[in-house]
């Protein structure tokens, strides 16, 4: 028998990932300083954004789910007056414009990016066209096609105009929101162009960015008893999900995978819930009278 590699660790790291390093390249390096078997993110950031990237790692790794579909805050800078490829600063120029539009006229335009809206995701992103990347087909210099996808805004709000060249916002959204997306089509709605100079995610479901562990010192405690006084438990993973009391004899049915009693005083027939034992998550499932029937259960 080989060994197993890495350890049997559970819980979430709230990251402040620094400009420059890719989601992936984050999530391998906090496995390695941690040294645990298992690690996972909630929501990939563009290797030039800053801020949350909430890393599971063990049985964290089956709350992801509600992490990824949690409402996510993003404050951003739009550079008005030119287009680029990738609708960020990281691409080319390939249209500019001469109009600035007036603070009035950008907050007038906003309320067009709130409640549920269709969304064409940039060029260059990660999602799938007939099973390859767009990025690839577009760094190949294809144009490509990508149909327009739901999104849920809950608000954009105009924070700061520092000069007539840029504007600040910051967006509150559902999953699978492409901040570049709304520079892009503000930027055509203004009829000024526009694309994303810098964007922070300042916080992604109960993950705030202030309270986010950086790169710098994940790398100084790495495999050292100190960088697991950062790690938060599971449980803060299943935040949005209403928690619902077992008993012992419940535990154990759920643990094997069948309905156990539960104790609830906010679920209803039929909503997702979480069951907990002496505060410790035992399983997800479905609530139906006075049983939890799980779908996800969780080894610790």
């Amino acid at each position: 028998m080989g060994r197993r590699k890495g350890r049997d660790i559970s819980g979430w790291i709230v990251v402040d990932k620094p400009e420059g390093m890719t989601s992936n390249a984050v999530v391998n390096k906090v496995r390695w300083a941690f040294d645990a078997k298992k690690a996972g993110h909630a929501g990939t950031l563009d290797p030039a954004a800053t801020g949350v990237l909430a890393i599971a790692l063990g049985e964290a790794t089956k709350t992801v789910p509600y992490i990824t579909d949690a409402l996510k805050a993003y404050r951003f800078t739009v550079r008005l007056g030119a287009a680029t490829n990738t609708d960020d600063a990281e691409g080319e120029v390939i249209a500019t414009s001469d109009a600035r539009p007036t603070d009035d006229q950008i907050a007038a335009a906003l309320p067009a990016f709130e409640g549920d809206i269709m969304q064409v995701p940039p060029q260059f992103s990660a999602v799938k066209i007939d099973g390859e990347r767009a990025y690839a087909r577009a760094r190949a210099g294809e144009d490509v096609e990508i149909a327009a996808r739901p999104l849920y805004v809950d608000s954009l709000e105009l924070i700061a105009r520092p000069d007539p060249d840029h504007v600040e916002l910051e967006m509150v959204c559902g999953k699978g929101g492409y901040v570049r997306s709304i520079a892009r089509d503000l930027g055509q709605a203004l009829g000024c162009l526009g694309h994303v100079k810098t964007l922070r995610r300042v916080w992604s479901g109960p993950f705030d960015a202030e309270d986010g562990v950086s790169m710098a010192l994940i790398e100084e405690l790495a495999k050292s008893p100190e960088l697991d006084d950062y790690l938060r438990p599971l449980e803060e993973g299943l935040a949005d999900l209403p928690e619902l009391r077992t008993t012992h004899e419940g535990a154990a049915r759920l643990r094997n995978g069948n309905p156990g009693i539960v104790v609830t005083a906010d679920a209803e027939y039929g909503d997702e819930a979480w069951a907990s034992l002496d505060g410790q998550a035992v399983a997800v499932g479905i609530y139906k009278a006075g049983e939890l029937h799980p779908s996800r259960v969780f080894n610790t």
